[in-house]
């Protein structure tokens, strides 16, 4: 598979990650059709094993988010400016803190976006709250499971 080939999976996987944090965007389904088209334009054993990983991971993942409640961001006062904090917050922390990170990451940036808005310290966490359980759960969960097959994909492309 040639560079701009893999530049151009490289750019959907960019694209499902920030569809992730935008409503009605199959984000998660769009990072797995990047990482088929890689796998079937390269066949090898590892773009393989990196398809089917991603295909376990997102089973396991759409498991979850259907025990989770469902979104009410909306109703929660979510804003797109909040989603690009909270997914800059998790970018960082997934690459700060490998894999881990991006958990604390997500976080702060809505505590960091809360914070700047309202002023104060115990606004910020309760209005945390009050996201995290309208649905804000559930696209931690699915920005996690995308940024994990992310990973995969990038190291398998980089290691060869």
């Amino acid at each position: 598979m040639g560079a701009w080939e893999l530049l151009l999976v490289g750019l959907v996987i960019l694209l499902g990650l920030c569809g992730v944090l935008l409503p009605g965007v199959p984000g998660s389904w769009l990072v797995w059709a990047a990482v088929l088209w890689w796998a079937l334009k390269d066949p090898r054993p590892v773009s393989w094993g990196v398809l089917v990983g991603a295909t376990l991971v997102l089973f396991v993942s759409q498991v979850v988010r259907w025990s989770l409640p469902p979104r009410r961001l909306q109703a929660a006062g979510a804003t797109g400016r909040m989603a690009v904090f909270a997914g800059v917050g998790t970018l960082l922390g997934f690459v700060l803190l490998p894999v881990l990170g991006a958990v604390p990451g997500f976080l702060g940036g809505i505590y960091l976006y809360e914070r700047l808005r309202l002023g104060r310290h115990g606004e910020a966490r309760a209005a945390l709250r009050t996201v995290m359980r309208s649905g804000g759960t559930d696209v931690l969960v699915e920005l996690f499971t995308c940024l994990l097959i992310a990973g995969a994909w990038l190291g398998a492309v980089l290691c060869g």
